[in-house]
């Protein structure tokens, strides 16, 4: 069996405590056997570009990393991904800044990302390259001679035709993508989108899920990410006896919690959210002192404007909230900044009476997913979802909302709060079901499948 190597912006180098629980490392942890390969960036900066990859091996997984000078950062990641393609991806338009020159420091990242990895690489090896940081690589690595296999998952939406045309790099990013055999995507909506893409900016041919250009065919499908729900669901139980859990479950005084986990970005709608719990209490009074609402929204990305502007909007929004209805012995907002550990959020979403997860736009979102999972089957709690978030297409047995109508996810909330236990099971049990169903290990599964078909069978697909 071919050797697999996945390719990430940041990777998961087990420290003396254990890997990383980031995201990405559990999803793709049932890969991460002996032999595998993992490479990408060390997460540090240096006044010199790497030389050579550092090499760390643990329990038979090769991990090998890169550091970045100050100016490739700024370029690469600060400027062109997350200042033009994450608001691009995610259908804000208004706040992409395209530079020519980060456009440059991206390619030139790439470029050093597959210059350090070439030598590394035995022909028969399996890329898998992961999100929008690492669009040209399979091209760049191509370049270098590697004829293997390349694989590349994006964890973010994309857009059609008429939205990516405002990227004035559209047709080259485009190009980029079908530089790789097997292209995957969080739902056949963003798939669709992209094949339309190809049609649209290079003539491609579209049949079904492949792309067909300059003599090559590429596969373009949804292949929805999950998690090891069994797993976390123990982990919620577990959790109950977790300190910081209990002090929480003590402080809420018998009183309904509705709870939200994001990254502190503002594609997840948390001002919308904030409005919405506001406008819950003044819809409906019955629920004043009956709930608290928790917002954990870890800061990230603070070198980015739009980022610092996003928490001086919640504190306000916070500061007035609770300035309008708390009382001596109410605070009806809680929102912390602070990230918690993963086993900890497992324990607050099993407490949540409801689960608020209203992004603007996400390619999947995860928490609608750990929050079911987490929930008590005999008393669960309630899911209210975006109608833009991916996880939507699956999990419609939720309370599906419109994120960017506060007064729409008042309403989701109140039928939460009243929704008759009978129901709540029923809703559920259907929605543990899906969730124990299209798990971390099938998402894998289906990619890996997808990747090492043989010719002949990618040829009569």
């Amino acid at each position: 069996m071919a050797r697999l190597v996945i390719v990430s912006n940041r990777v998961p180098v087990p420290k003396a405590r254990g890997a990383s629980a980031g995201g990405l490392a559990v999803a793709l942890r049932d890969l991460m056997t002996p032999g595998a390969m993992w490479f990408g960036w060390s997460g540090r900066l240096s006044s010199e570009p790497s030389a050579q990859p550092a090499i760390v091996e643990a329990r038979g997984v090769t991990y090998a990393t890169v550091d970045l000078t100050p100016e490739a950062y700024r370029g690469f990641y600060v400027g062109f991904a997350n200042g033009a393609l994450w608001p691009l991806l995610h259908f804000r338009l208004g706040l992409m800044h395209f530079r020519r020159e980060d456009y440059e420091g991206y390619l030139s990242v790439n470029r050093s990302f597959a210059s350090a990895l070439a030598p590394l690489l035995q022909g028969d090896d399996t890329v898998w390259a992961h999100d929008y940081h690492l669009i040209p690589f399979a091209r760049l690595l191509r370049n270098r001679g590697f004829q293997g296999r390349l694989g590349f998952f994006l964890h973010v939406p994309f857009v059609p035709p008429s939205m990516l045309e405002a990227m004035p790099v559209a047709r080259e990013l485009v190009a980029d993508l079908c530089a790789y055999d097997v292209v995957g995507f969080q739902t056949e909506e963003h798939a669709r989108d992209f094949r339309d893409c190809a049609q649209r900016l290079l003539g491609a041919t579209v049949e079904g899920e492949w792309i067909r250009l300059a003599g090559r065919r590429v596969r373009a499908f949804a292949d929805p990410i999950g998690i090891d729900a069994q797993s976390f669901a123990q982990d919620a139980v577990r959790a109950e006896s977790d300190k910081a859990v209990q002090r929480v479950a003590e402080s809420l005084s018998n009183r309904a919690l509705a709870i939200g986990v994001d990254r502190l970005d503002y594609s997840k709608g948390l001002p919308h959210r904030f409005e919405a719990f506001g406008r819950l209490i003044e819809k409906h009074p019955e629920h004043k002192r009956r709930i608290h609402f928790l917002q954990i929204c870890p800061r990230s990305r603070e070198e980015v404007d739009e980022y610092r502007k996003l928490r001086t909007e919640l504190d306000r929004l916070a500061g007035r909230i609770n300035g309008r209805f708390s009382e001596f012995d109410w605070t009806p907002l809680r929102y912390s900044t602070r990230a918690a550990p993963r086993a900890t959020l497992a324990g607050l979403y099993r407490l949540g009476r409801i689960g608020v997860v209203t992004p603007l736009r996400d390619g999947m979102n995860l928490v609608a997913k750990e929050f079911v999972a987490a929930q008590s089957d005999e008393d669960p709690g309630v899911l209210v979802l975006s109608q833009f978030a991916g996880a939507a297409q699956d999990l419609t047995e939720a309370l599906i909302v419109n994120p960017f109508d506060p007064d729409a996810i008042a309403d989701a909330m109140h039928v939460a709060l009243t929704m008759p236990l009978s129901e709540r099971r029923e809703r559920h049990s259907v929605l543990k079901e899906k969730v124990l169903r299209t798990t971390a290990e099938a998402y894998c599964r289906r990619f890996i499948e997808a990747l090492e078909a043989p010719s002949d069978a990618r040829a009569a697909a």
